[in-house]
């Protein structure tokens, strides 16, 4: 049966039920990026974690994620995709139970590792079912659906995690894939079909190592640098030297090799990696800023978990309506010019977030997030569609893997640079304010007869205390700006975006066999 005749044999309602399904277990699985996050604190003491590891709980299911993205493609083509696709399922749901049972910091970090293990082929293989079941000209509706279900999951998180910690327990963050995973494993059960599989299917061993070494050994670096005073520690320095090794040995490999497991033709496409370095940079503002809001919110301004969840919810409002929106325009509008917008909007967003400070009122945390929301709704959908516009149909499977896998870096990367600042930020600027209160600072004088004396211990206590807020505040202020300047610094690379001359051929049989 041809592709065309195939694609006029499917019942319209099929089509839709197997969208529900793939777009259900996407939720799950960008759900568990930061549901977790408003519920750190509760999960930090009943782990016995310090402050640094327990980060490691957001960070080790995104590596983990990233690394097993590109295989995606290898184990669709060797296993069949329906069949890798229920065990991903299986495999994410179960891990979550066990995240849901940890007592201690390592079962919860290796059984995370485990999540995203299981969950990192969801997406890519989710995409590539929609993109072969939707014609060229609905793409852009997919993709918007498809975006939200991505980018939603990680604003909705801290909304539901929020609301189950403080009415049940942190360990039902995990718990509530259960039901997910259940409806969408047996939806694909029923509707999806199962590709042809490929017996001769080989996947790139050395590559694969090349790049799982390199991305663990930077996560390692980047979680544990700030603990061990970077490059002053041994293991630092080693897992520098790893990291930088084995990155220059996947580059040699995907040069010269006759079948990397990265493939280098994908970057000849300049669509393709321009969007790839845009996708990352939206890891690294969006997850990144919402890892920090989490604390902020708790810790410097004392909102308790559920009201902090909330007040972080409506940046899944401005991204669902722009999604929708922008899916529409998709054609009609350049979406270079939505592009723009997008990081305009952030960069605008983030620049405002960098004179927030405890005293900064609800409305204002709602407003600015809404419009930072706003700001991914712009900018996913074109960037999804431009990515593969111009990418040849059967590179589409390979392409999507290193497009998440981009995203997913850029994720973990974001959240442990901007965590590591935040501890080395507040330290200088605490050093920096401390210097000024002596006895010869006659502006202190005053502040010091308000019961601040340096010469009592209650005094000092007090001072200490206004000091380490105030150097908080600030770090927070620094690494805001850095994302505002993120976002600013890539919009440049729009102009190097091209219109593609000819939609791609769509290419229904991976579905339809």
């Amino acid at each position: 049966m041809s592709n065309a005749s195939a694609s006029a044999a499917r019942p319209v309602a099929n089509r839709g039920a197997i969208t529900a399904c793939v777009i259900l277990a996407v939720i799950m699985q960008a759900l568990d990026t930061t549901i977790a996050n408003v519920a750190l604190p509760y999960i930090q003491g009943s782990v016995s974690a310090s402050a640094d590891q327990i980060n490691w709980v957001l960070t080790s299911y995104i590596v983990a994620a990233a690394i097993m993205t590109p295989p995606s493609g290898f184990l669709a083509a060797k296993f069949g995709r329906k069949r890798v696709l229920l065990v991903a399922i299986a495999g994410f749901v179960a891990a979550s139970v066990l995240c849901g049972l940890a007592q201690s910091l390592n079962q919860i970090v290796a059984f995370r590792l485990l999540q995203g293990l299981f969950g990192a082929s969801l997406v890519p293989l989710s995409q590539g079912i929609l993109l072969d079941i939707y014609s060229v000209e609905e793409r852009g509706s997919a993709m918007a659906l498809f975006g939200v279900s991505v980018m939603v999951g990680p604003v909705l998180g801290p909304v539901i995690g929020g609301w189950l910690t403080d009415n049940i327990s942190w360990r039902w963050v995990f718990y509530i894939n259960v039901p997910i995973g259940a409806l969408a494993f047996m939806g694909i059960v029923v509707f999806v079909t199962e590709t042809k599989r490929d017996a001769l299917a080989k996947l790139d061993w050395f590559g694969f190592g090349m790049m799982s070494l390199f991305i663990a050994a930077l996560q390692l670096f980047l979680d544990r640098g700030e603990q061990l005073d970077w490059f002053s520690s041994g293991e630092i320095m080693l897992e520098a030297l790893i990291c930088a090794s084995a990155f220059y040995l996947l580059i040699v490999h995907t040069l010269t090799a006759e079948k990397s497991f990265v493939n280098p033709k994908l970057f000849l496409d300049q669509n393709f990696t321009i969007s790839m370095i845009f996708i990352f940079v939206v890891g690294v503002t969006y997850l990144a800023s919402l890892a920090l809001m989490t604390p902020y919110l708790q810790t410097l301004m004392g909102y308790p978990v559920i009201t902090a969840g909330i007040v972080m919810g409506p940046r899944g409002l401005g991204t669902m309506l722009c999604m929708f929106i922008v899916g529409r325009l998709i054609g009609k509008v350049d979406t270079r010019l939505l592009l723009v917008l997008g990081l305009g909007l952030t960069a605008w967003a983030m620049y405002d977030m960098t004179g927030w400070t405890p005293d900064v009122s609800q409305w204002t945390i709602v407003s600015v997030g809404f419009i930072q929301g706003a700001g991914l709704g712009f900018l996913f959908v074109p960037l999804t569609t431009i990515a593969f516009a111009t990418l040849p149909a059967h590179m589409r499977g390979d392409g999507t893997g290193l497009y998440n896998l981009s995203r997913n870096i850029g994720s973990a990367v974001g959240i442990s640079i901007v965590s590591a600042l935040i501890v080395e930020n507040t330290q200088s600027n605490h050093e920096s304010i401390a210097s000024y209160v002596t006895p010869f600072n006659h502006a202190f004088n005053a502040v010091a007869a308000q019961g601040l004396s340096p010469v009592t211990a209650a005094g000092r206590a007090s001072l200490n205390e206004i000091i380490t807020l105030q150097s908080t505040i600030i770090a927070y202020m620094d690494d805001f700006k850095l994302l505002m300047l993120m976002s600013l610094a890539v919009i440049p690379l729009v102009l190097l975006l091209r219109k593609p001359k000819a939609a791609p051929a769509a290419d229904h049989s991976a579905v339809m066999e």
